[in-house]
Order: structure tokens, then sequence, then C-alpha cells
């Protein structure tokens, strides 16, 4: 069937049950959670071993490391930089033939100028080496928040899919081991073997205190390696790497990373990124590796599809409207009780679930969910909804009770950005194309 615009052809209100005998703030779209707060486990075990290691000017590091982690970008590809180089030349050799000289002392200068230009306008990306000391930092920094936007990324998976009972789970650039806890909160004891693979040593013996806390493990079956397990017919039915296909050196390191954890994938694969445009780029990357590139070592021969947040597996329309503005959301969550950390955070965090299955949710006949993309502005008797459409288009939506019955005004009037809003259109005259997106 052709892809849902959000102005669908309408569909008579009463023959159309999405909400599923659920009430409108309850609507099955909804994907967003409260306040988070980590396990009571988790925080009392975080919490002992910071105090316990008395790290030195820890809230101004604690500050440093959030700061230094959110403006990280990618390292720049050296094609670009060739290309960057070869235009910069260009132009000052350009400029240069109009004054006449000296060739060879030219070609010199222009060849110092290119190279002082790159050094002053390149990202410098250099890989972060995890010892204890930053390790325990990083702790401070982003065990919360990390944990929030992994459980809020999969509980989608818990709402719309909730036969899903995982039984394996492998992280990849496990950290603090933020998934497992995640995972565990989502569908305890199910989980019968976790793998954490992180190449830092030290971040796998913390992620190891965290879970022992004070005594026995809180979550038993969790086993800690540096590298991937190599037997590709190995698979897990969850596969995670949060805030890790950032932290690989190239576009190159990044596509085999995701096709290895995508052929090791036997139900879902979630991916979480900071909420920038880097973040967000780096997800489209491993959503077009996915579903564009022919794997050559297939053991697994069921197709990749997008389960979240995009209603499509077309190009992400955010792509093609300039000034490019990240697809990201927020969660809000409770920070570590540390010293001057008490106030309720917001992660903002972009995040790519694929699936081997087609979707499982018993799709209601003439309703197409789209994704809220900004927050929801409700004004008198109207809601103004950004929408990112099942036909691949960004819309901007005014919904009426009029033009689209009582239920869907209902439902819009208590969504959030992020969730799903059923569509079933009535008039289209309230629509508009969107190029105002939200940052």
């Amino acid at each position: 069937s052709p892809p849902h615009s959000c102005n669908a052809a309408a569909h008579p209100q009463s023959q159309v049950d999405f909400l599923k005998g659920e009430v409108h703030r309850k609507h099955p779209g909804v994907t967003n959670m409260k306040t988070l707060r980590m396990p009571e486990e988790l925080q009392t075990a975080a919490r002992s071993i910071i105090h316990s290691a008395q790290v030195t000017r820890l809230t101004e590091r604690t500050r440093d490391l959030t700061n230094f982690l959110w403006s990280r970008k990618r390292p720049v590809e050296d094609a670009t930089l060739r290309k960057k180089a070869m235009s910069l030349e260009k132009e000052l050799w350009e400029r240069a033939m109009e004054k006449r000289g000296d060739e060879q002392v030219l070609e010199e200068r222009i060849r110092k100028k290119v190279f002082s230009e790159l050094r002053r306008t390149t990202y410098r990306w250099t890989p972060l080496k995890y010892d204890e000391e930053l390790g325990l930092v990083y702790m401070a920094a982003r065990l919360a928040g990390g944990y929030a936007a992994v459980r809020r990324a999969i509980n989608e998976i818990k709402k719309r899919d909730p036969s899903f009972a995982p039984q394996s789970l492998l992280d990849f650039g496990s950290g603090l081991g933020t998934v497992v806890w995640a995972s565990h909160s989502c569908w305890g004891d199910t989980l019968k073997e976790m793998v954490c693979v992180d190449s830092s040593g030290p971040m796998n013996i913390l992620a190891e205190r965290l879970l022992k806390g004070a005594g026995e493990p809180h979550i038993k079956q969790v086993y800690f390696r540096q590298f991937l397990p190599v037997s590709p017919k190995v698979q897990f039915d969850l596969v995670a790497a949060a805030f890790t296909l950032s932290e690989l050196p190239g576009v190159k390191e990044r596509e085999e990373a995701v096709l290895t954890l995508w052929r090791k994938t036997s139900s879902y694969l979630v991916l979480v990124e900071n909420g920038t445009k880097d973040g967000h780029q780096i997800l489209m990357e491993a959503r077009d590796t996915l579903l564009k590139k022919q794997d050559k070592t297939l053991h697994d021969t069921r197709t990749a599809s997008v389960f979240a947040p995009c209603p499509h597996d077309l190009m992400c329309p955010k792509l093609a409207v300039e000034p490019i503005t990240p697809c990201n959301f927020q969660q809000l969550y409770q920070p570590l009780p540390l010293p001057r950390n008490n106030v309720q955070q917001t992660e903002k965090f972009s995040y790519l679930i694929l699936s081997r299955t087609e979707p499982t949710e018993a799709e209601t006949e003439g309703v197409a969910w789209a994704r809220v993309i900004a927050p929801v502005q409700r004004r008198t008797r109207h809601v103004h909804c950004r929408l990112c459409c099942p036909d691949g288009q960004l819309q901007h939506l005014v919904v009426t009770a009029r033009n689209h019955g009582r239920d869907i005004y209902r439902c819009a009037r208590s969504s959030n950005w992020g969730d799903q809003l059923p569509i079933i259109q009535k008039v289209d005259d309230d629509i508009e194309t969107d190029s105002e997106t939200h940052s």
C-alpha cells in the first residue's frame, strides 16, 4: 500500500478504532515517560563509589566533560579534507595569478597558507581514553542522562511490541552498563544473558562495581568483554550501542560496526546518540547503511526496517531542509544526588531502532501514525503539531475537533514531542508542508 501522507483520505471516524480501549491521554502513540529516576541500587552504588574515590574538582570536571561530550563532532574524513584543500588552493592561485610573480615562491606560500587555514578551521577529533579517574568523572556527568535516553528509547519497543521478551542482550560500547540497567528495568528477569563490550578495562571494572553495589550482583548473568564476540551465527534478541558510534574514528569504522551489530541482531537494534546535528547524522548514516547496503556475509536474510522514530524507510526529510536541524527528543530525569546537583534535568537525545521483522503491532486499518518532532502547541480549540509523516514529508498540522473529529483532536492535545499521532484526515486545507522545523 502507498505510504500514508498526513493528508491521507478520510475514513469515517466511527469505523476506526485506533484507541484500542485506551483513554485519549494514554493513546497507543504515547511514548513519553514521566521524569525518570535511576534504579535505587544503581543510584546508591554510584554515590558510594564516587564518594569513596574523592575525585579532586569533581563538580568542575563533570561540567567540562559534559560540555566536551555534547560539542563532540565526527572526525573529519580525509576525502573531505582533500576537497577542502583543493578548493582553497584553487582560490588562492586565482587571486595570486592576478598579481603574477615567481611561481615557485608562490607555490610555497600558497601551500603554507592552505595548511595553516586547514589547521585553523578543521575540527580536531581525538579518541577518549578512559582510565579509572575519567571513568568516575564520566559517571558523575553522564550516568543518569545516558540511562534516561536509553530507557526512553527502549520503552517504545515495550509499548508497541508487548509480547517481545528478550532473553539475550548485546551492548556495544557499554561504558558504565546503563543499557543493562535500563533493559533490566524494562524487561526484568526474562533477560538471561547480557554481554557488555567495551574496549576500556577500567570502564568495565566500574560497571561491574556498579552492578555489585555492596554485595551480590543486583543483575545476574552480565558478562564483560573487550571485543565483540566473533561468530556471526551467534545472535542476540536485543543489540544496543548508546553514545558509541560517535567514539569511532571514521565513517568506515562506523559502517563496519553497524553491519556487525546488525548481523548479531535477531529482533531489535537500538542506537542512541547526542541530540546534536552530528549525533543525528551519525544515526542517519547507520540507517542508510542498513537499509541500502547489501551485506556480503548474510546468515540471517530478514531485512531491516525502521521501527522508530521514523514512520517510514525513506530519506530523512530533516536532511533536505537548510539549515539542517537534528531530529531529537527530550527526556526529563533526576540526576545523581551529588552536591549542587539535585534539580531535575533534561536529556536531549537522538535515537534509531531497527527491526528484523515487519512491525508486529496490530495495525488498525485506515490509521497511519506520524511522529511528533517538536513541542506541541496547544491553543484555544486547535493544536499545532509538527510531524514527520509516513510518506516521508514534514508537515505542520493544525488539528481541530471539527476537521479531524473529537478523538484525534483530544489525542493531539494530550500528545507531546516524541509521541506518535494517528492520522485520519477529513480535509486537507489545514496542512502546510513544513520547512520550519525545531532544533
